[in-house]
């Protein structure tokens, strides 16, 4: 219960700083409701394999520290049940959060943040490749193309249509010199391929002016139908491919960022086990100490484990780790510090508490 209850918490509070996010997104391009409701639950579902460790970390740190601050742990460690003991109950939910941290890591969440990839591609795509308003300036190729037409008929056909084109002109050294300018007026236009990746405004009846300002030369075109293409690049978004590639990919990948994601994916199971080995003996508490007495202590304790963790992964994309070594000596150190630990608690030799009727 207190699992369900630390991480619930958690996955509001990145809900929250994921809805500010995706709704800035979404004001400045125009995204439709039901986008950024799919962005919101496929970006916050992809960092459930953050959430969820140390959502269970402190779970156990909780729990057992109730007990510890209410007595209950004396009473239950004076009937013969020693760290061994502890662990049982803790291992049997830690095995079903290993096994969905498992299949989160794998499968689901790279297949989230490939999907999440598509849908903000798509959205973006709709946004700057709609189907054009009257009465408002378009903008396209990253400024470069404005349009605008003063009405539309029932066919979708538009009237009163001017657009302007800044094509960039090459030195002959391959430069970039003054830009060349057009400006097309057409009494009627069309819009071919609206919302796909590639369109064509096709113009009717009208006039090309084609010109560099301030050189006194432009050229002047009358024309009956003329077309100007478009062509949407390919939408980039801030996760890395590699986090959107199937696992499978990932095994036979020589790259250095897939090889950092795949040491990735394998770490995050490994981590709520080894923080589960620290949690119990580290949320021991002296008489008189408050319940809540280490829990800051652990914050630290999981921040320099998922800080080292980030570090090696980086470490491992620049070629400075070698491929082999992976996240194992982060998981190392922290196993060998919960072994400490563990044996500071109840190191060898103790005597421990004999159960009534032995």
């Amino acid at each position: 219960m207190t699992w369900v209850a630390v991480t619930g918490v958690l996955l509001v509070i990145l809900l929250a700083n994921q809805l500010a996010r995706v709704l800035s997104q979404a004001a400045a391009n125009d995204f439709p409701r039901e986008v950024v409701f799919a962005l919101i639950g496929l970006t916050t579902a992809g960092n459930l394999s953050v959430i969820v460790p140390i959502g269970f970390f402190l779970a156990i740190m909780l729990a057992l520290g109730r007990l510890y601050h209410e007595s209950e742990m004396a009473a239950i460690q004076s009937c013969g049940v020693g760290p061994a003991g502890l662990f049982r109950p803790i291992a049997m939910l830690g095995a079903v959060i290993v096994a969905l941290l498992t299949w989160l890591s794998f499968i689901a969440i790279p297949a989230a943040s490939a999907r999440a990839q598509e849908i903000r591609a798509e959205a973006l795509r709709d946004a700057q490749f709609g189907l054009l308003e009257p009465g408002r300036f378009r903008t396209f190729g990253n400024g470069s193309i404005v349009f605008y037409a003063e009405r539309v008929d029932g066919n979708g056909i538009l009237h009163n249509v001017n657009v302007f084109v800044e094509r960039p002109v090459l030195t002959p050294q391959g430069e970039k010199g003054e830009s060349k300018f057009e400006i097309w007026t057409a009494t009627r236009a069309e819009q071919r391929g609206a919302g796909q990746a590639e369109q064509t405004f096709v113009l009717y009846d009208g006039v090309r002016y084609e010109g560099t300002p301030g050189s006194g030369e432009f050229r002047i075109i009358k024309f009956s139908e003329g077309g100007i293409p478009i062509r949407l690049g390919e939408m980039t978004g801030r996760a890395r491919k590699s986090d959107m590639k199937l696992t499978t990919e990932l095994l036979g990948s020589s790259n250095l960022d897939d090889i950092a994601e795949l040491h990735w994916r394998i770490s995050t199971p490994i981590t709520a086990l080894v923080l589960m080995l620290i949690a119990v003996p580290l949320a021991r508490l002296r008489p008189r100490q408050g319940r809540f007495g280490k829990i800051g202590l652990a914050i630290l304790a999981y921040f320099l484990y998922s800080q080292l963790l980030v570090a090696a992964r980086t470490w491992i994309e620049n070629g400075t780790l070698p491929d082999f070594v992976g996240l194992w000596w982060v998981h190392g150190i922290a196993l060998c510090i919960a072994v400490w630990l563990l044996i500071r608690e109840s190191p060898p030799g103790r005597a421990q508490p004999v159960p009534a009727g032995a």
